[in-house]
């Protein structure tokens, strides 16, 4: 747009003559893209200026430039787009239903360095040689993630997750094909009975999808704790807290990290705690709680149901040097319950491939698992009941045993 480099000039020396913040006084904000965009129309009409101007278009153009997220806007805007990331000036790529895409976009190394300065402040973030990474959400809810040099060899690294299909239920999962609807039936069974569910599955295959589909299907009286590093869940039960965690301040204090939500939750009257995902120690945390009979979920990165287990028993041990595998491991065959393992195909595709149940015993230092159901080709086998513990659905009325018969 021939007018854009010139128009985007005036909005900005009228925002700093005016002293306006463009993401805060956002009256003030519409009234100066007005004032702009006025003048240039009045410039065509006199024949000063182009009549074939788009002036909607070019406002929009200018509002994403100073108040929006510049040449990564329209990709915001666009609803089939599920995330976008920056390797650099010219390599901006974007990912439609799992497939990545490199973008006609080129961006420079300021611009990239301005547009995670905004974004940041509107998070209440920062980033700085000292901390060079950071995860954020934005106000639409996406997931930002950047890393600066001299982490990275030169540009810096963004990554920006957005959520574009958000299942409240385990039926907005069947509609999408992701699993069966007897497998559903046996999910939403399972949360009701207060069994303890661990998603697991490579990055973006919908851990956090499947997460928010079950919490919605805990019943309706039960007090939710969530605990993340950054909001994502967002879950839209009657009765939840959600709680992310806080960088350290320039100082170095007043860090707040997943261990430490993970013990708090558990001082504010939970019927069910959320851990978004374990990495790390916050696994021995999460243990803990579920241990004491608190029904509880989470995600964590796996390849299978089976080593998601076997990385379950593994993480606590990062806690402290007297944390053994000798309390951890049958500690998760106690607790860990139904293992929902998550794919994601060549076609972009996310669905249920296999859901497990932990029996409860410890074979050679191995957590036994038996399946439920598994993958073949396009649909779920269901094994039947298994060694799963029938009295716990009983207890709300529900003949888990009938309900998988095959």
């Amino acid at each position: 747009m021939h007018a854009l480099p010139e128009a985007e000039a005036d909005v900005r020396k009228l925002v700093a003559d005016r002293n306006i913040d463009p993401l805060i006084d956002h009256e003030a904000m519409a009234t100066a893209l007005d004032d702009v965009i006025n003048s240039y129309e009045l410039q065509a009409l006199s024949g000063k200026g182009s009549l074939q101007t788009d002036f909607a278009e070019l406002r929009k153009h200018l509002h994403d430039a100073v108040v929006g997220f510049g040449l990564l806007q329209p990709y915001l805007d666009d609803s089939t787009i599920e995330e976008i990331w920056i390797n650099g000036p010219d390599a901006v790529f974007v990912a439609r239903s799992g497939v990545a895409e490199l973008t006609t976009t080129l961006i420079s190394d300021q611009q990239i360095k301005d547009l995670v300065e905004r974004m940041l402040r509107l998070a209440g973030r920062r980033l700085d040689l000292s901390e060079p990474f950071v995860d954020a959400r934005l106000p639409g809810g996406e997931r930002l993630h950047v890393v600066i040099s001299p982490i990275t060899d030169g540009p810096w690294a963004l990554n920006i997750r957005k959520f574009v299909a958000r299942a409240g239920r385990i039926d907005d999962l069947v509609r999408a094909g992701s699993l069966s609807s007897q497998a559903a039936r046996f999910l939403a069974a399972s949360i009701k009975a207060g069994c303890n569910v661990l998603v697991s599955g490579r990055t973006q295959a919908g851990k956090t999808t499947m997460i928010r589909a079950l919490a919605g299907e805990i019943p309706s009286g039960e007090r939710i704790i969530t605990c993340e590093e950054v909001f994502e869940l967002g879950l839209t039960n009657r009765d939840v807290v959600a709680m992310q965690c806080r960088q350290a301040s320039l100082e170095g204090t007043g860090e707040v990290g997943l261990r430490r939500l993970v013990k708090e939750s558990l001082r504010m009257r939970p019927d069910r705690i959320i851990v978004g995902e374990v990495r790390e120690a916050e696994a021995f945390d999460m243990l803990v709680a579920l241990n004491s009979g608190l029904p509880g979920m989470s995600s964590i990165h796996a390849n299978s149901a089976r080593e998601a287990i076997n990385k379950l028993c593994t993480l606590p041990l990062l806690a402290a040097e007297n944390v053994s595998s000798g309390f951890v491991t049958p500690t998760v065959a106690a607790t860990a319950g139904i293992v929902v393992h998550l794919t994601l195909d060549g076609k972009g595709r996310r669905r249920v491939g296999e859901i497990a149940t932990v029996t409860g015993r410890v074979e050679d230092g191995v957590v036994e698992l038996a399946p439920i159901f598994t993958r073949v080709g396009d649909d779920l086998h269901c094994h039947g009941p298994g060694a799963l513990d029938a009295a716990a659905y009983a207890r709300v009325g529900i003949d888990i045993v009938d309900e998988l018969r095959a």
